[in-house]
């Protein structure tokens, strides 16, 4: 298959730091490919130099079978990019404002409109964007991007701030976009489960390096398979739970008590025959826990 994204040693320091150091990237056409990690972790400038909005100081990058700078106008068109902080043009309802889009690509307004319908904002069309909220502003900027119906799509935290229910929406239209009109979709997100839904592979990068780059079953996998049990403490105490299980983790706060295993079979027979069941509940390895074994714990800035 052939390469939407070629990204080779690319480099980019800020003084002393390096925010990208050394990544090389390959996503194929028709990929959904997500990048993960922690806050400073270089993703944001990762995606900034491959979409060609920064210079990188060293490396090589082809998007769609050229260098993503200088910009051309046949690749403006076939790339659409929702940024981590959108900015409108001042004064224009929310209809305007995707429409003046749609015009900078000779896009018809139909096709606006019909986007607009697609992310749940027809009913805002005529609210001035100064006005929408922080969720309704960030659908109306990935609708910004997706307007002209690029086949390259980047999405930089494209559901930060949306509830619930509008980012599953927002799953099941880019799910769409990709499965369906086979768009190769790159976004970054610090949702872990939304990684692990939409995306083919996902790179895990940490002090602008990628660590690990497979597919997320193939990341849970090699993991490990640790079961995560927990339950309240009122059932079982966290010294009484060492005793029984010496070769689990056991971890507590004031109120629930977790068993991590790789023997789950055991612990929940044990549990069992001990009638503390009520309230349990078990959770196999995630992504999550993909994440903070390759980063780690501690707090970022």
């Amino acid at each position: 298959m052939q390469a939407a994204i070629v990204a080779e040693d690319i480099r980019k320091a800020y003084g002393r730091t390096r925010a990208v150091d050394g990544v090389s990237l390959t996503v194929a056409e028709g990929e959904f490919f997500g990048i993960l990690g922690p806050n400073g972790a270089g993703k944001t400038t990762t995606l900034e130099i491959i979409e060609g909005l920064r210079e990188p100081d060293s490396g090589r990058v082809e998007v769609l079978g050229r260098p993503p700078t200088p910009r051309t106008r046949e690749m403006l068109r076939r790339v659409g990019v929702q940024l981590q902080g959108s900015t409108f043009f001042e004064r224009l309802t929310a209809r305007e404002q995707i429409r003046t889009f749609a015009a900078l690509y000779r896009i018809p307004n139909r096709r606006a409109d019909e986007v607009l319908e697609l992310l749940g904002l027809t009913d805002k069309a005529d609210t001035l964007t100064e006005r929408l909220s922080g969720g309704q502003a960030q659908r109306l900027s990935i609708g910004c991007a997706i307007v002209h119906s690029p086949d390259l799509l980047f999405l930089d935290e494209p559901t930060a701030g949306l509830d619930p229910q509008a980012r599953r929406n927002l799953w099941d239209v880019l799910r769409d976009l990709n499965a369906r009109e086979g768009r190769t979709i790159v976004l970054t997100t610090h949702y872990m489960d939304e990684a692990e839904e939409l995306c083919h592979r996902v790179a895990v990068m940490d002090a602008g390096k990628v660590l690990r780059a497979d597919p997320p079953a193939t990341l849970i996998r090699d993991l490990g398979g640790v079961t995560r049990i927990s339950l309240p403490v009122a059932a079982l105490t966290a010294e009484q739970a060492r005793k029984l299980f010496p070769d689990a983790a056991v971890d507590a706060t004031d109120d629930t008590l977790t068993v991590r295993t790789t023997e789950p079979a055991a612990v929940l027979a044990e549990l069992a025959a001990r009638d503390a069941l009520r309230g349990l509940s078990v959770r196999g390895t995630t992504l999550e826990d993909v994440f903070l074994s390759l980063t780690g714990r501690e707090y970022r800035a």
